[in-house]
């Protein structure tokens, strides 16, 4: 077997956004791959059609889309000179083409003078869209264009500076957003109208007999955390609200034979992590009927580098409502059915990352990771529960590769059974010694399981026995088992210390003076922990991490809800029981090189969280060194540039054979 090399995934392809077309008797779906030469990536349209895949598109960079009717596609493109020269302009737009799957070029359908983010047909030649707006001049999209260029000018001189008079004032991957909204728009008759309040900001809309239902929250300084639900006709535009929903906090609206669910929590036990439950709402009235009270998460949460881009997590068929849940180390189909009982459909292990449903069969398409095998299509029959696989698009990335098998173990650690796996390193001999890497996923609410990782079967290829569990606080196994807000740093921590006690005694081959601990987000968090906790470790990686909930609270996009909800203090009132549960509070006991990575646009947690521990253990002589990229941001490992997650990578791995290595 041949050795994965590190710059292996630039030839990975990635799928999402599968969708059947109206009918069921095709669909569609995107593929992206890394460009590195550009230092970005490229996206696709695909068709499949009686088992058959055929690429649509070819100008690298279609990555969304919507079915107008059966055959014609709509996608967001800039493709003429006036809209180059548009998006050079900075002026917001989203110019719209439609393909004829029969053939032929793409053409001009038509263009929103807004940056749209959903598209959804309404018949007609009319269309619900959903796009961002600045509230401090909600009309620009109906300006004439003399009025809509002064506006923009102004705008544009005003781009040095930021003025902040609300809360979140930026957003991972979005920048700042002071005073940005999504806005829901209708296009009737060749025109768009706001069908929204300049401040309000929509979640979640749906569709059902010509009436569109959407929730959301209009806000001036912070939003709310609660919902409200709205209901606008979906020829005139005219809107009413509906309820308040009762202190429910809206996930998703969507529907299932002919009802409209409400998926949300009220995060009365376990704070704003909560799962969701599933209501029935009354079309008329907003009244919230509950259905389910579930007690796992209705999406996929399951870990990997190698997937980009999203997709639908429900579909329905025959009434009842389809939906990913992540259960233990795996994501599953379930299906919800009208009485609220909640069966199996297909639980395969791996992860399935977005579903499309065909409402006249019930077939379901996927996207999905299964059999140690990266992104390939899957149609599931429900005659029969047979799932077969459809694409073969990354079939010779990993042909002749050593792919590391995942040994799953069980351990029990304070009371509790806590799921692991252990890849084993290439041409393992049970006669040597092995340095190990144990990696902790963020969250905290996610998950690891049996999927490819391509940083994990990197070191495994490189020697390394590489070893992963889901300590309390992981998604998969219910509200309470995920629910550690004030206990950071307790039970999690000794979970993942009786996980590496348990991996090193059943694997003797071993050395545990050679074993690196790495992480991010949460992970990276836990990494900063464990360095003040104990220096069993050679070294540590510490990735875009929490070191202090006292700063964490007021500089992260989520700091200001979720420093308070997950430590159960605050700043005013109780400041010690942040710091208590802040790494930084230890940094004096760490006698562990460590390596930390971290983005200047990652907002989720912000650059300075590196930056203190850095300093920490530069200023007490422990060796540390910080690799900073610029124009990244949280999901660097995930999405960040091609040429970035390379250094990324050969960072940690550097760091680590320079403290492991013999």
């Amino acid at each position: 077997m041949e050795e994965l090399k590190l710059n292996d995934f630039l030839s990975y392809r990635f799928l999402s956004q599968v969708q059947y077309a109206p009918g069921g008797k095709r669909a569609a779906f995107a593929v992206s791959n890394s460009c590195p030469e550009e230092n970005s990536y490229e996206s696709r349209l695909y068709l499949w059609e009686n088992g058959a895949v055929r690429q649509l598109t070819d100008l690298g960079k279609e990555s969304r889309f919507v079915w107008e009717d059966e055959t014609h596609l709509l996608f967001p493109a800039v493709r003429s000179k006036k809209e180059i020269k548009r998006a050079e302009q900075q002026d917001p737009f989203t110019a719209f083409y439609r393909l004829d799957i029969g053939g032929g070029e793409a053409l001009p359908a038509f263009t929103a003078p807004f940056c749209v983010e959903q598209l959804k047909p309404l018949g007609e030649g009319r269309f619900l869209a959903t796009g961002s707006i600045d509230a401090l001049c909600p009309d620009l999209y109906a300006m004439g264009e003399e009025d809509r260029r002064k506006a923009l000018e102004a705008k544009n001189a005003d781009k040095d500076y930021e003025v902040l008079d609300e809360i979140p004032f930026w957003s991972n991957g979005g920048g700042f957003v002071n005073k940005s909204r999504t806005a829901l728009f209708l296009l009737s008759d060749g025109k768009w109208a706001r069908i929204t309040p300049p401040h309000f900001n929509v979640d979640s809309f749906t569709v059902l007999n010509d009436k569109i239902y959407f929730s959301g929250d209009a806000y001036t300084a912070k939003p709310s955390l609660l919902s409200q639900l709205w209901v606008a006709d979906g020829k005139t535009g005219q809107v009413r609200c509906l309820t308040d929903c009762s202190g429910l906090a809206i996930q998703n609206l969507t529907q299932a034979g002919g009802k409209i669910l409400v998926i949300g929590s009220r995060m009365e036990n376990h704070g704003l992590n909560e799962n969701a439950q599933v209501f029935v709402m009354d079309p008329e009235t907003g009244d919230l009927r509950l259905l389910r009270a579930e007690n796992e998460s209705m999406y996929s949460s399951v870990g990997s580098d190698c997937r980009l881009g999203g997709g639908e997590s429900f579909g329905s068929f025959g009434g009842s409502l389809y939906h990913i849940t992540t259960r233990w180390g795996n994501s599953h189909l379930y299906r919800l059915d009208p009485d609220g009982t909640s069966t199996p459909v297909l639980e395969k292990e791996g992860s399935i990352d977005c579903i499309s449903v065909d409402e006249s069969t019930g077939a379901v398409l996927m996207a999905a990771m299964f059999d140690q095998k990266l992104q390939e299509l899957y149609l599931l029959e429900p005659a029969t529960g047979e799932v077969t696989r459809q694409t073969f698009l990354n079939e010779d990335c990993l042909k002749d590769k050593y792919v590391a098998a995942p040994r799953r173990m069980v351990i029990r650690s304070c009371g509790l059974d806590i799921e692991g796996w252990v890849l084993e390193p290439k041409d393992y001999d049970s006669g040597k010694r092995y340095p190990g890497v144990l990696d902790i996923h963020g969250g905290p609410k996610t998950v690891y399981g049996s999927v490819f990782y391509h940083e994990m079967q990197l070191w495994a290829n490189r020697g390394y026995f590489v070893f992963f569990c889901n300590p309390m606080g992981s998604d998969g196994r219910g509200n309470d088992f995920m629910d550690i807000r004030g206990a950071y740093g307790r039970t999690d921590y000794q979970n993942i210390m009786d996980f590496t006690d348990a991996v090193l005694k059943a694997y003797p081959q071993i050395d545990p003076a050679r074993v690196a601990v790495t992480g991010g987000s949460y992970g990276g968090f836990m990494t900063n922990w464990i360095i003040g906790h104990t220096d069993r470790f050679a070294c540590a990686a510490s990735q875009r991490s929490i070191s202090n909930w006292l700063s964490f609270y007021g500089a992260s996009d989520i700091g200001y809800l979720f420093a308070e909800d997950q430590c159960g203090g605050n700043v005013f009132d109780s400041p010690e029981k942040m710091w208590e549960h802040s790494p930084l509070r230890y940094a004096g006991n760490v006698k562990t090189p460590t390596l930390f990575i971290h983005s200047d646009e990652d907002y989720r947690c912000p650059m300075a969280e590196g930056l203190q521990m850095y300093t920490a253990l530069v200023h007490r002589g422990i060796p540390a060194r910080l690799c900073c990229f610029h124009g990244e941001n949280h999901e660097l490992s995930r999405s960040g540039k091609p040429q970035h997650r390379v250094r990324r990578l050969q960072e940690i791995t550097d760091w680590i054979e320079k403290y492991t290595k013999e």
